[in-house]
């Protein structure tokens, strides 16, 4: 095994062993890219203020998300398509997090189905919904999450239309990929990527593909997808969402405070401050710059959540100082899957631990709730100010 000390060391040998659409998939965003960009460089605006001369015994990054113990407050975030990541890809994330003890979080638009991800894990964890027109579906979809004891839901409410992710149209995206000559010669050099996929029957997302009539090959998928997200979504339709999931509810992809009261008046337990990891509205601020007015705008009233953008431990610790009950990551765990499969993603996020438990003990913290934002430097007009009155004038 390679000697693994940071994020970034996953990250190049997930370019090595898999094939290039999926790595583009995951490390890219919309149009310019300038909010994938900065949602990560923003946080290196944030410097850390460390204290000296402290009791730094029987230290502990473990915390709570939705009242359940974890490890540390940070969560797998849904990723589509993790099992063309690595073949089995949401079954083996699933148990990573598992063991780890932290939760994990199943996309819509995984390759790997609900009841697969039951059937190989103990733990319940949560599934992520898109907010589609097909009310029957969405019945049927939260219907299945309770019966495999699913113990939250996250709805993602920023995806009502498809961002332009430049690199999937010129990739021609598709779960199985397509057998062109460009792409057969990209597989040639994946070979151990490509035998594992043929050892495993899970090709296609497994929570549509036989779940919808009419809908079996990539093809109707793809259409029946383009035909069911909701242009026509309003808070209403989360409300009913909520009629339909009588467990906790997460709402994620809020970016504005007002947008962040009304989750909390539809029913939300918990949002997640999220642009979609860059991947919808390009020129969008940063989330850990949008992080604070939205605490502000909702108080205790329920858990407040980041992603998009953590790459690090010390990530982490800034977003908690700056007001997060817990974090997300996303592409930090999927090149660990794809470089190592489960060990990969395991080591993701011992990774993320040691850096977020050394970084806090410089700081001069031993626990997680002691975290505050005094243990920061942060510039002025970071979070502001914008000119807000013109908007509403």
């Amino acid at each position: 095994m390679p000697t693994i000390t940071e994020i970034e060391d996953l990250k190049r040998l997930y370019k090595r062993r898999v094939p290039k659409m999926f790595y583009d998939y995951c490390e890219s965003g919309s149009w310019t890219e300038q909010t994938f960009r900065e949602n990560s460089s923003d946080f290196d605006k944030l410097y850390l203020r460390q204290r000296v001369a402290v009791d730094l015994a029987d230290r502990s990054t473990s915390g709570t998300m939705m009242g359940r113990d974890v490890t540390m407050p940070v969560a797998l975030a849904p990723v589509g398509m993790t099992g063309m990541q690595h073949w089995d890809g949401e079954i083996k994330a699933a148990r990573a997090a598992e063991k780890f003890g932290v939760p994990y979080t199943l996309s819509t638009m995984s390759i790997c189905s609900i009841e697969d991800v039951a059937a190989h894990t103990s733990e319940p964890f949560w599934l992520q919904v898109y907010t589609l027109t097909d009310t029957d579906y969405m019945q049927r979809l939260f219907d299945r999450a309770k019966e495999a004891k699913c113990s939250a839901a996250v709805v993602t409410v920023d995806l009502q239309l498809l961002g332009q992710r430049h690199k999937d149209l010129k990739n021609g995206l598709s779960a199985p990929p397509k057998l062109t000559p460009k792409t057969l010669a990209d597989l040639a050099t994946r070979w151990s990527w490509g035998i594992g996929m043929l050892s495993t029957k899970r090709r296609q997302f497994g929570n549509i593909v036989g779940h919808v009539d009419g809908v079996d090959d990539p093809s109707s998928l793809m259409s029946w997808t383009a035909q069911k997200f909701d242009l026509s979504l309003n808070w209403d339709r989360i409300r009913e969402f909520r009629r339909m999931w009588d467990g906790p509810l997460i709402v994620k992809g809020i970016m504005d405070p007002r947008d962040a009261r009304e989750a909390v008046n539809a029913g939300a337990d918990a949002i997640v401050v999220s642009n979609h990891g860059g991947r919808q509205l390009d020129g969008a601020l940063s989330t850990i710059r949008a992080l604070e007015p939205i605490i502000d705008a909702v108080g205790d009233k329920v858990e407040v959540h980041l992603d998009s953008g953590i790459r690090s431990g010390q990530d982490v610790l800034k977003a908690l100082a700056m007001g997060a009950k817990a974090t997300y990551i996303g592409r930090a765990y999927i090149y660990g899957l794809g470089a190592m499969g489960q060990q990969g993603v395991t080591r993701a996020l011992e990774v993320i631990q040691k850096e977020l438990d050394v970084s806090m003990a410089l700081c001069g913290k031993r626990r997680v709730e002691e975290i505050d934002r005094d243990m920061l430097m942060v510039p002025e007009g970071f979070t502001g100010p914008w000119d807000e009155g013109r908007r509403n004038r």
